[in-house]
């Protein structure tokens, strides 16, 4: 009876601790905080669970001093930055502390500082930003050399193609163009994009553009393949709603039409399209992909 006894004891201690694990590892897997008591853990739970940036902040750059998970830290502690208007803050602790991190995260750092200089308002520093990641990509170096990467999204890992990653670098590198009234570059870098990865916001911005040359006509090419569904994400409603007012922007301006504005000149460099060109002809058929636009450049050759 007694050693009976004793069995069920241990028994129910073994349950109180095994359930006292599970507990702990359900609160990790709920909250998304690492397990552990190290400077790194801390912060995670102060940002995530506490929800105290400001202590998060602190608690990351004791991980980074002590080399606790440098590459994550540095990584979560410029997002939180930005998050609470410390953009500009963020930017020198990353170009400040890369240099301990990883060569596997150094690009990763290259997407938080492009998020960053656009977050600041730092369009020249974005734009060199996102031609110097899109060089690695057409010289061999981005991915390791491999067709796609894991990437990772509110938690959530997925794969990305080269493809896909140059399309977005494209997207963001018109998108700068635009912020600086620079819509004959940005025009060009759209109408690479949609070459390679085509979707409807993107063929949005690129419709922007060439109304801004006052090409109607083409913009309103460019805006029916959205409302006809003929581009990827025509269905999404937003989408298909910006198209719509779009073409009614096209109607208005080409019934009371304004003066053509002082467009910027095309500033992209010659060795920059010569490798978006290469690239293109890799991944397209051996007939020319050359935008009659490129043709001019060198009309084009004035620094905005």
């Amino acid at each position: 009876m007694e050693a009976a006894a004793d069995a069920a004891g241990r028994s129910r201690k073994c349950s109180t601790a095994n359930g006292g694990k599970k507990e702990k590892d359900l609160f990790h897997v709920i909250h998304k905080v690492p397990a552990g008591d190290g400077p790194y853990v801390k912060a995670k739970h102060a940002q995530l669970v506490q929800k105290d940036p400001e202590a998060a902040i602190v608690w990351f750059w004791k991980a980074m001093n002590a080399g606790d998970k440098v590459d994550s830290a540095l990584k979560d502690m410029a997002v939180v930055m930005k998050q609470i208007d410390r953009a500009e803050e963020a930017i020198e602790a990353v170009k400040s502390f890369r240099g301990r991190c990883s060569k596997q995260a150094q690009e990763s750092l290259d997407n938080v500082l492009i998020d960053l200089y656009k977050k600041c308002g730092k369009v020249e520093e974005q734009i060199e930003m996102i031609k110097r990641k899109l060089r690695s990509i057409y010289q061999g170096e981005a991915f390791n050399g491999k067709p796609t990467k894991t990437a990772r999204s509110h938690g959530k890992k997925f794969q990305v193609s080269v493809k896909q990653e140059t399309s977005r670098l494209l997207g963001n590198l018109g998108w700068a163009y635009m912020q600086k009234t620079n819509f004959i570059a940005a025009e060009v870098v759209y109408q690479k994009a949609q070459m390679v990865d085509p979707d409807a916001n993107k063929a949005c911005n690129l419709a922007i553009c060439l109304i801004k040359q006052a090409r109607y006509d083409e913009a309103r090419s460019t805006l029916l393949d959205v409302t006809q569904g003929r581009v990827p994400g025509s269905g999404d409603a937003k989408a298909r709603s910006r198209a719509e007012k779009l073409l009614m922007e096209v109607r208005s301006r080409e019934t009371t039409p304004d003066e053509l504005m002082d467009l910027m000149g095309f500033n992209l460099d010659d060795d920059f399209v010569k490798g978006l060109e290469k690239l293109m002809d890799e991944w397209g058929p051996s007939r020319s992909k050359r935008l009659p636009i490129f043709e001019e450049i060198s009309s084009f050759r004035v620094c905005s």
